[in-house]
């Protein structure tokens, strides 16, 4: 039986400026000024330079071109959106006098990449014209760490859908081959285990310790990984000795051989820029954003002259009324971006305010026991912005210190509290989690049991699954794992 009813929903619809605000609040230091660069040159109604005092006065007092309402006015997204890139503005905060320089970008050049050094290696083999094709194939499905981590047979299938190439597993196994013989060795492994193997086949078995790493990572890999050492001694017929000397030989080998290749441009090597720029001194606090690099933004002169010679002319052509919505969309655009990155640095000064007022003990001196337990709610209510807003600044942002640059996050921690009713930050409770971890006796390591045994010896009444997710969150294996011989 259908039923049909009237309902209605409160739905909030995000303005294109909210939308705008949201991904502008998302931006760290570093990206902004990438898109202001793109934005310079696509907005010929925005200009680096100061704002010259009269041509906001200027607008307000111009006469509308069409009578439109309100809403008519209102941009829509796409007039923000290119290619789901939204364009973005940066405005000079006056944190420093004109007498500084600007940073200087220091260019510098990059030796060849991953895969270029495994091309050129590869071009020096003697090969038939297919199997370079396949060769390069391959080459080019090995990731960043040295990996081959596509099957072949799947390889196959690219080769013949894709490049409409005929070839065999055996083909493609046989020039794998030829690859896991270049430098570094390891390259073109499939798996930790055959990365491992594949480079202690290139060192001379002329040692003990050597031959029986082989036989580990060969035979009883999988007892290695597990420390399952009394195991791998009994069935070898070896000495605790003899072991250790083997794990030793086998911890000198790369488990991410193409990382020695790393690539300058990659994000992960590039340095961290803070968005904030925190100072010390008998006279306290000095905060202020990051922004050396940002120049002020203003309204091109030429342009608000340009709309108000157009809309003088009464008998506009067609032609003319268009170009006349071109050049005010232009700077209506510009005005709104640069107001937004005004809120937005106010927004980014206001939340850093708040968590340098909740946590002022703390970076007085970067005292980790200092830090106390806040959460975004704890921020959202001492600034009056939602948590949602705090979340989004706190995310990608880092702040410059006196004593090191950290990323906003880390000032965020749950609470517990001790027997004697203080609460305690959660990060102090896994710093003294890794100190005992730490100092244990790596013979015998202490399990997750014992360590909440310790911590409530100690007064800190916390359960064992507790005890477990801090010590994850630490890329702490578990006991088993820890124990050295």
């Amino acid at each position: 039986m259908l039923n049909q009813r009237l309902q209605q929903k409160l739905l909030q619809k995000l303005s294109p400026q909210q939308i705008q605000m949201i991904k502008l609040l998302e931006i760290p230091t570093l990206q902004i000024e990438e898109r202001i660069k793109k934005e310079l040159e696509e907005n010929p109604a925005l200009e680096e330079g100061e704002e010259a005092d009269d041509i906001h006065s200027d607008q307000e007092d111009e006469e509308p071109f069409e009578e439109k309402d309100k809403d008519q006015e209102e941009f829509t997204l796409d007039d923000y959106i290119e290619d789901d890139d939204i364009p973005d503005y940066r405005l000079q905060v006056n944190n420093y006098s004109k007498d500084d320089e600007k940073r200087s970008e220091i260019p510098y050049s990059a030796g060849p990449s991953f895969q270029e050094h495994l091309e050129s290696q590869l071009n020096l083999r003697d090969l038939t014209e297919k199997q370079k094709i396949l060769g390069e194939y391959i080459l080019g499905n090995i990731d960043e760490d040295g990996y081959l981590r596509r099957d072949l047979i799947n390889i196959v299938d690219d080769l013949a859908f894709l490049q409409n190439i005929e070839a065999t597993e055996q083909e493609l196994e046989d020039i794998l081959l030829i690859i896991q013989d270049l430098d570094p060795a390891g390259v073109g492994a499939r798996t930790l285990q055959e990365c491992l193997l594949l480079q202690i086949d290139k060192k001379p078995a002329i040692s003990s310790p050597l031959s029986i790493a082989r036989i580990i990572l060969d035979s009883y890999f999988d007892e290695f990984t597990k420390k399952h050492y009394d195991k791998i001694i009994s069935r070898i017929g070896i000495t605790e000795n003899d072991l250790k000397a083997s794990i030793d030989e086998i911890l000198k080998l790369n488990p991410k051989p193409g990382g020695v290749y790393s690539d300058p441009f990659n994000k992960s090597s590039q340095p961290i820029i803070p968005d904030f720029i925190l100072d010390f001194s008998e006279d306290g606090f000095d905060l202020h954003l990051n922004s050396r690099n940002q120049p002020e933004l203003r309204l091109s002169q030429a342009y608000n002259e340009m709309l108000q010679s157009y809309t003088r002319d009464k008998g506009q052509s067609r032609d003319l009324k268009d170009a006349v919505m071109f050049v005010k969309q232009k700077i209506d655009s510009a005005k709104w971006f640069i107001d937004a990155i005004k809120q937005r640095q106010n927004t980014l000064l206001l939340t850093m305010n708040a968590i340098l007022e909740y946590q002022k003990d703390y970076f007085i001196d970067g005292d980790e026991t200092k830090l106390k337990p806040m959460i975004l709610k704890d921020v959202a209510e001492m600034t009056g912005l939602d948590i949602s807003t705090v979340s989004r600044v706190a995310n990608s942002k880092f702040i410059q210190t006196h004593f090191g640059i950290f990323p906003l996050k880390y000032f965020f921690s749950e609470g517990l509290q001790t027997d004697s009713g203080e609460e305690v930050s959660t990060r102090e409770i896994k710093r003294i989690l890794q100190d005992f971890i730490e100092n244990e006796e790596k013979r015998r390591p202490l399990t997750d049991e014992r360590l909440t045994e310790i911590l409530q010896d100690n007064g800190y009444q916390i359960a064992r699954r507790t005890v477990a997710k801090y010590r994850e969150q630490l890329n702490i294996p578990v006991a088993r794992l820890r124990r050295e011989i």
